[in-house]
C-alpha cells in the first residue's frame, strides 16, 4: 500500500480538487489571503480531526512535531495557532457547508448499488434527531432548561451505506416532527422516523 506518500497525504488526494475549488470560489474564500489559503485551512482541520486534537494549541504542538514532514502531508508552510484562528472566525462556513454536501454526494454515488437486507427497488432514508447539550457560560443563546445550553440535530440517513444526507442544527426545543419540514424529497423513496 505504500507508494512513497503519508497516508495523510493519500486521505487528501480523495478529497475532490476541483469542486472544493469551485466552494471556495462561490463563498470568496480567498479574498485578502496572503498566505493561508482555504485548502491548507481544511488540511489544518482534517489533520486535527483524524488526530483527535482538543485545543487549536493542541493542533499547532502536533504539527509543529512533525515539522519535516509537513510538506510531505499536502502542508504549503508551518501553520501558526492566530492564523488558523482567524481563518476559522472569518472565512465564510458555507465553504465548508457546501463541501460537505459534495462529499457527501460523492459518497452516496459509492453506495448507490450495494443491497439492503429488504428487496426495494426504492431508496429508504431514516429520520432521527438528537439534542447535543451545551454549556449555558459559552453558549447563552442556545438556552433550553433552567441551567442547560442545547441544540438539536436533525439527521436524514441514507440507510443503504449509512450515509447521512440531511442535516440540520435548530434549537434544542424544537420538536422532531418539525424537522421534517424541511427535508428534501424523493418521489418513491420510503422515510423512517
Amino acid at each position: 500500500m505504500y507508494d512513497g506518500q503519508i497516508v495523510f497525504a493519500q486521505l487528501m488526494e480523495r478529497i475532490p480538487r476541483r469542486p472544493f475549488d469551485t466552494c471556495v470560489r462561490r463563498y470568496h474564500g480567498q479574498r485578502r489571503v496572503r498566505r493561508f489559503a482555504c485548502r491548507d485551512q481544511f488540511l489544518c482541520m482534517a489533520f486535527a480531526q483524524l488526530t483527535g486534537r482538543d485545543s487549536l494549541r493542541d493542533i499547532e504542538m502536533c504539527l509543529r512535531a512533525m515539522g519535516s514532514k509537513l510538506y510531505h502531508a499536502g502542508f504549503r508552510s508551518r501553520v501558526s495557532r492566530s492564523t488558523l484562528a482567524d481563518a476559522n472566525e472569518h472565512r465564510d462556513w458555507r465553504i465548508w457547508a457546501d463541501l460537505a454536501a459534495v462529499l457527501i454526494a460523492h459518497a452516496r454515488t459509492q453506495y448507490a448499488t450495494d443491497a439492503l437486507s429488504v428487496t426495494l427497488a426504492q431508496t429508504v432514508y431514516a429520520f432521527d434527531s438528537t439534542t447535543i447539550d451545551l454549556c449555558l457560560s459559552l453558549f447563552p443563546w442556545a438556552w433550553f432548561m433552567r441551567h442547560k445550553g442545547a441544540v438539536k440535530l436533525h439527521t436524514l440517513i441514507d440507510l443503504r451505506g449509512n450515509i447521512p444526507c440531511f442535516l440540520r442544527i435548530t434549537h434544542g426545543k424544537v420538536p422532531d416532527v418539525s424537522g421534517l419540514d424541511h427535508l428534501p424529497l424523493e418521489p418513491g423513496a420510503y422515510y423512517v422516523m
